[in-house]
């Protein structure tokens, strides 16, 4: 089940609602794991049990590292599997088959090569528990001693499948005692409709244009369309997580929880370092918390700094999928804000904010390419496109059909992108008026994920 169906919108959500808010505040918990459950078992019902295994394994172990805080050597080991568990059935869905794959290539051995089906979520879900137990390791927080409240917070639907990933330690508090109010529901009802409208009127519409470009033949192709092309991604993959980010944070805080933004205007950034700090920020928190402070950071020399950059940016790349794109991709942005930290810094400071910030889209299409494509191949065909307007013709038919049909949705949809969005006062006429675009969407429609679904 994904928010931007008929089944959730009109189903499950509205009894989910009714029958929260009906209930005493002391069955609340237990209402919203059960929904959750259910919202995960509509689409992996197979996978059901093994997220419960990883609440269950987390939710124990935590209590034995708390028990063993004072004891290095049990304190560690206890760590350590919560780590080989989590990260092993993590590696073992969503990488054996690439790791198989790539021994085979390099040692040309004949390992079967173990295709599964990626469980819904668990890439979120994992972080989570492991943020968790390592925070409960740290002296940070304190075991949760009920299971139910730990279980809420692991299976909470608004975020499980795509995030944002939300630290226990951001909403401990909210999963004992949390406020609700008409006021405050009715602000999560506008943030979920915004981006259920981000979603299903943006993102849907302008990857249909992105569709069309990966379809043409080489023989006609042209420079200006494979531009259109990349920038139709970068803004469907914009609208499409972002809008997901704010549907949950809407979902949240009709509950009465309350998540971290993940996403501030990232296509404004003057830098690539900065585009960072405004993309996918719990992830790019979550790194830098439990992977690149733990191995010194920046307080250790240079070259460990840009050691630990590497390392970072390489398992960045590695978490959004099994596949060398994901890798090179990771590394690829890695490379560019080692370089703007150590060597660019001064001199992008010296350049107009025009410049700075045309650097900055340049580089994104291309790491978008990397990131669409699978396929090197492909990737190094299709950045041929961009760089060369000789290697193709520079504009023709199709570029001009494209610009016709498309170019308007693609102005709309850049301006969107940019704070000019919050000057749209979100009066409730404008607000039903969006959701009744979105169900006649929805009517015709056929099956719509998210992108992040798949990592």
């Amino acid at each position: 089940m994904v928010f931007s169906s008929l089944t959730f919108l009109y189903l499950f959500l509205p009894l989910v609602l009714v029958t929260y808010f009906l209930f005493p505040a002391r069955y609340r918990n237990f209402l919203l794991l059960l929904a959750s459950l259910a919202f995960y078992a509509w689409g992996e019902p197979r996978y059901l049990f093994l997220m419960l295994f990883s609440t269950i394994f987390d939710f124990f172990i935590a209590q034995l590292v708390y028990r063993y805080r004072q004891q290095r050597l049990a304190k560690r080991f206890f760590v350590g599997l919560s780590l080989a568990v989590n990260l092993g059935l993590l590696g073992f869905f969503k990488y054996a088959g690439f790791l198989s794959g790539t021994l085979n290539d390099v040692f040309h051995l004949d390992l079967a090569i173990t295709q599964l089906a990626l469980p819904i979520g668990i890439s979120f879900y994992t972080f989570q528990t492991l943020s968790y137990t390592l925070d409960v390791a740290r002296g940070q927080i304190q075991p949760q001693r009920s299971f139910l409240k730990l279980a809420t917070y692991i299976t909470l639907f608004p975020q499980l499948i795509a995030g944002p990933i939300v630290r226990y330690a951001d909403i401990e508090d909210q999963l004992s005692q949390r406020t609700s109010s008409w006021l405050r529901s009715y602000s999560g009802l506008q943030r979920f409709i915004i981006g259920l409208g981000k979603k299903v009127l943006l993102a849907n519409q302008v990857g249909l244009l992105w569709q069309e470009v990966q379809l043409l033949p080489s023989s006609e192709m042209s420079f200006f369309t494979a531009w259109l092309g990349i920038i139709a991604f970068g803004l469907q993959i914009y609208f499409d997580f972002s809008g997901y980010s704010d549907m949950a944070i809407g979902l949240g805080r009709i509950f009465g929880f309350d998540f971290l933004e993940n996403f501030n205007f990232p296509y404004i950034s003057q830098s690539i370092s900065e585009f960072w700090r405004r993309w996918h920020i719990s992830l790019g928190t979550w790194f830098r918390e439990y992977v690149y402070i733990p191995l010194g950071g920046n307080r250790v020399g240079r070259w460990q700094e840009i050691r630990n950059l590497a390392i970072v940016w390489f398992l960045t790349g590695f978490w959004h999928g099994a596949n060398w794109n994901f890798i090179l991709w990771g590394l690829y942005f890695g490379v560019i804000i080692i370089i703007e930290k150590h060597f660019l810094s001064q001199w992008l400071q010296r350049r107009s904010r025009w410049l700075r910030h045309l650097y900055t889209l340049i580089l994104l299409a291309f790491g978008w390419v990397l990131f669409s494509f699978e396929d090197l191949s492909q990737v190094w065909t299709y950045s041929s496109w961009l760089l060369n307007p000789f290697a193709t013709t520079l504009i023709n038919q199709h570029s001009l059909f494209y610009l016709f049909h498309f170019g308007p949705l693609l102005l709309v949809s850049a301006i969107l992108a940019t704070p000019l969005r919050q000057k749209i006062p979100m009066t409730l006429p404008l607000l039903i008026i969006i959701l009744l675009l979105v169900t006649a969407y929805l009517v015709d429609a056929s099956f719509n994920p998210f992108l992040y679904f798949r990592f």
